[in-house]
Parts: C-alpha cells; sequence; structure tokens
C-alpha cells in the first residue's frame, strides 16, 4: 500500500460510523481522545498538551525522557553530550547519517536553526529559551553548529546542567527541522510558522500525514528514520469529545485507547476481559485562574476565598477518583523541591472561612463572577460544585463552557474574569512551574507572554521573582529546596490561581494492544504494537 493510500485508508476509518464488532487495523494504532485544542503543529508555538504529545511522536528532541524513569534522561538525537567545567557550554554529538520526511540531509545546521528559529520567532515558546539567556540578537552565537554532527550550546549563567538538559534538550524547541522544506514555504518572513500550523518537518519517527480540525489526525511512520521503526505504521487519532461515546467504541473495539473516560466508565471497565485501565501520575495540574487585572480578583483575600470554595475530597472521591489526586501547590508531587502531600494541600471546604475572608476584602454579601471552562469531562462538574458552593457564601457565579481552544484563546488573551483549565511542566523540577505559574518578567499587556499563566493571570510579585531567580542558580540543593518550599507556602495564600488537583494521564487500552508505553512526560507511540 502506498503511503497516500494507507493515509486515505486511515482518514476513512477514522470518519466511519460506529460499527458493533468492528476491529481496528493490525498495522494501525486507533485513538478516540478530545483533540479539538489542536491549533498549529509549530514547536515554536504550540503550548497544548495534546499537540505537545503529537509532535514529540514526530519530531526527536535532543534528549528524551527515560520511559522507566522519567527522572532520567536517555540520548535521542543527540547520542552523547559534554558539559564544559563552568557549565557555561554543552556540546552535542548528533547522529549522523540520518535523513528527513522530505529526503533532505539533516545536519546540526538544522538543529541550530531550528532553535534559533524559536527565539527570533518570539511566540509563546520562545520564553523557554529565552529564560535561559538566549536572545534574538545573540543567539546565532549562543546556539552553534560547528560541523555536520556537532551543536554547541552556550549559557549566559552556570545553571543546573540537568535542569538544562530537562527544560531544553528534551522540550519540543529543540525538535530538529527540515530548514530548506520549512523556507521553501515561508510567507513574509514567518520562518515557515504558517506552514507549520499544518505539517510536520521533522525528524522523527512519524510525520503529520493529515489533519482535519475537530475532525481526526493521521501520523504515518516515517520510513526514512534514522531509529527503530515503529513497530505499528499508523497512528490515527479520532476527534470524540463526549466520554460516552469513546467508551462505546472502545468495548466495541472501533479504538484501541481511549483518552478522556468518566470515573464511571473506569470503574465498570476494570472488570473488562478485554480492555484494562492504564494510569500514570503526571506533570499536570487542573486549577482555577483569577485575572488580577480585574477589581475583585486584584484582592488577594478575595483569591484566596475561593480556594475554602473547592470541595477537594468530596472531588477526589467522586469526579476525579481515577484522573486526579488533590493539590494545591504549583509543585507537582515527584519534582525536586516539592512540598509534601500534606503542606502541598492545607485546604479544604470551609463556607465560613470563605465568608470571612470575603467580608475582609470588602464583599461581605458576595459578588458576580464568570467562570469558562473547557471540554475536558472533569471541568463542567468540579465548575458545577464550585458554584454551589459559592451560592452559599454570596458569591455568584456564571459558568461559560466553550471549546478548548477557545478558552486557550480567551485566557492567553486576558479576555477572562476567572477560567478552569490544567498546565503541565515539562521537567521534574520545581523550576518548571515556579517559572511560569509564578515567575512573570513583565505584566505590561504588550508584552503579550502568552505561555507564562502568571500573566495571563496579570500576576506579578517582584518578592516571588526574585525567590525563583535565587532558586534556579543556588548550588546546595538543601537550600534550593528550601526556598521552593517557601515560594510554595507563599504562593498557597497569595497566588493567582487556585490548584485542585495534580492529573493521571488514564485511558482505556484494549488489551490486544501491546507495550501502550507512557511516563508523566511522555507517550511513546512507536513502543506500541499488535
Amino acid at each position: 500500500m502506498t503511503a497516500s493510500a494507507g493515509v486515505a485508508c486511515g482518514a476513512a476509518i477514522l470518519a466511519a460510523p460506529v460499527a458493533a464488532g468492528a476491529a481496528t487495523p493490525a498495522n494501525a494504532l486507533v485513538m478516540a481522545w478530545n483533540i479539538d485544542a489542536i491549533s498549529t503543529f509549530d514547536p515554536a508555538q504550540i503550548g497544548e498538551v495534546v499537540t505537545d504529545e503529537i509532535v514529540k511522536n514526530t519530531c526527536d528532541t535532543l534528549v528524551d525522557f527515560d520511559p522507566s524513569d522519567e527522572a532520567k534522561v536517555v540520548p535521542l538525537f543527540a547520542e552523547s553530550w559534554e558539559v564544559s567545567d563552568d557549565r557555561l557550554q554543552i556540546t552535542f554529538h548528533l547522529r549522523k547519517g540520518a535523513t528527513f520526511p522530505s529526503g533532505n540531509p539533516v545536519t546540526a545546521a538544522d538543529t541550530a536553526w531550528s532553535m534559533q528559529r524559536v527565539v527570533k520567532l518570539g511566540l509563546g515558546n520562545a520564553a523557554t529559551l529565552t529564560e535561559f539567556g538566549f536572545t534574538k540578537d545573540k543567539v546565532e552565537s549562543q546556539i552553534t553548529a560547528p560541523d555536520d554532527a556537532t551543536l554547541v550550546v552556550k549559557l549566559d549563567k552556570p545553571y543546573p546542567t540537568g535542569l538544562i538538559l530537562q527544560s531544553i534538550a528534551a522540550n519540543r524547541v529543540a525538535a530538529t527541522m527540515d530548514k530548506q522544506a520549512i523556507m521553501a514555504n515561508e510567507v513574509n518572513g514567518d520562518l515557515g510558522n504558517k506552514y507549520l500550523a499544518t505539517h510536520t518537518e521533522c525528524v522523527g519517527p512519524y510525520k503529520l500525514a493529515q489533519w482535519n480540525a475537530g475532525e481526526a489526525v493521521v501520523l504515518q511512520a516515517n520510513d526514512k528514520y534514522w531509529g527503530e521503526a515503529p513497530k505499528l505504521k499508523r497512528v490515527l487519532i479520532r476527534h470524540v469529545a463526549e466520554a460516552g461515546t469513546q467508551r462505546l467504541l472502545l468495548t466495541q473495539g472501533d479504538v484501541d485507547v481511549a483518552r478522556d473516560l468518566t470515573p464511571e466508565d473506569l470503574k465498570d471497565l476494570e472488570a473488562s476481559a478485554d480492555v484494562a485501565v492504564d494510569r500514570v501520575l503526571k506533570p499536570q495540574l487542573f486549577f482555577w485562574i483569577f485575572n488580577n487585572a480585574d477589581p475583585i480578583f486584584a484582592n488577594e483575600k478575595v483569591r484566596l476565598a475561593m480556594r475554602y470554595l473547592i470541595d477537594y475530597d468530596g472531588l477526589a472521591k467522586t469526579v476525579m477518583t481515577y484522573t486526579g489526586v488533590p493539590r494545591a501547590s504549583f509543585v507537582q508531587l515527584g519534582a525536586v523541591g516539592a512540598l509534601d502531600e500534606k503542606e502541598g494541600q492545607p485546604f479544604s471546604l470551609d463556607l465560613d472561612k470563605a465568608k470571612a475572608l470575603l467580608a475582609e476584602a470588602g464583599y461581605p454579601n458576595g459578588f458576580k463572577a464568570n467562570v469558562f471552562i473547557g471540554t475536558l469531562p472533569h471541568s463542567a462538574p468540579i465548575a458545577q460544585s464550585v458554584q454551589q458552593n459559592a451560592a452559599k457564601v454570596g458569591v455568584e457565579l456564571t459558568l461559560e463552557r466553550m471549546a478548548n481552544a477557545q478558552l486557550f484563546s480567551k485566557v492567553r488573551g486576558r479576555e477572562f474574569q476567572t477560567a478552569m483549565q490544567a498546565w503541565q511542566t515539562g521537567v521534574p523540577d520545581a523550576h518548571g512551574n515556579a517559572s511560569r505559574l509564578v515567575y512573570n518578567p513583565d505584566n505590561r499587556a504588550e508584552a503579550k507572554l502568552t505561555q507564562y499563566p502568571a500573566w495571563r493571570a496579570a500576576f506579578h510579585s517582584e518578592e516571588a521573582n526574585s525567590k525563583v531567580d535565587a532558586a534556579l542558580l543556588e548550588s546546595d540543593p538543601a537550600k534550593r529546596d528550601a526556598i521552593y518550599h517557601d515560594l510554595q507556602k507563599q504562593i498557597l495564600q497569595q497566588g493567582p490561581m487556585a490548584i485542585m488537583f495534580q492529573m493521571y494521564n488514564v485511558a482505556g487500552v484494549r488489551k490486544s494492544l501491546k507495550d501502550w508505553s507512557w511516563n508523566g512526560f511522555r507517550t511513546y507511540y512507536e513502543l506500541a504494537g499488535k
């Protein structure tokens, strides 16, 4: 079967109506997933968990998280690296003889250009590099390719090497992309940004073959891949927003994996002979974010009061049974510098406490506010629970549900009063979330730091910024942990968002699918087989 025929076949399967007793193709991984958040495949721009997962299966980063131990990094497109004694330079040695899907040869110059491009475009993911001192005017000398198989990264400060490997080398911004193919499609100096909205052009086990917004994604195995070929030739992802439909497709055998099932579905499926429930704790936090530019939520006592409207325990036993654990700290469990489970979640539903705080803030009779929510299955029931509790203290919350892409656009544009959404860091270190959920380098609206949730919330604290900076460069691990512990306790009381749960990656997986592999930071499509 030709590649084009395979794509056509995949699209047909994804678009097909539900039919009892159907079986997925022997050479394809078929998933049901809510993928309405996808808006681009450009590694310089994407910020959604869904797209990040897909792109990391089409674009190799320099290093990878060990599938069996996410705290470790292992070689990927960089087969080895050396660090200078002063920790100011990392030299990566890249795989030789690799070829892009286009047939163009891969060189270290492509990798250097790809990383420089992220900084030059200045889109959301530029922050991944600029926070470590990379700048538009210097990046061409900071990231260089002295020969076809060597990449040199020069740092402005002696950052922890492990953090640089996790934050940059294992991040989508370190994907090696096909400069020649992308620049052939450049429009008005956009470095291929418009083209990459619907294409992938990089080194990786799969390539994007088709994307129909709101319908389906088809990935095709890259037959020119330098590494071991994927076991399955295609990945077919059907956009299915309703959990009930996902469950039906899974139990009938129309899909191999369902990604957005309810606790009730998961409980029932645990007794299934054909389906297994698989989950792994991931570095994703679900929270209620408050726009500090709004006069009501500019008051930190109002923000603190909102935390006491959340029934952490009740929701944990119902809506979030399989999908999350209570967590109020901005540092996820399992990360370096995290508070323990008890200290990291000091809140409980307390209407009297909420009422008292509102009175201190000048709102003894409450107020009215809007809450934007997306289409994640748990968003509505959590929001409705909070809404009911808020009404008991005089706070009238109006819920507005919208597609995830619209929600993200609203929040990134500061066009909201409050919203509920998730955020996932890319590193098992407190800095990952401290640098985004707390740190805000420029609070001006025109700064448009859309990949900083702290900026989205118009939250700016010089004291908090200073602590983030200090912890980043602290070489003593115990002192570094102490700074993060202090910062977490401060933000629990004053922060711009009420963090509610740390999420699990959870899925229903048919037992006919072998080696479904994931950890908190990656899902490895190429390892799955039948």
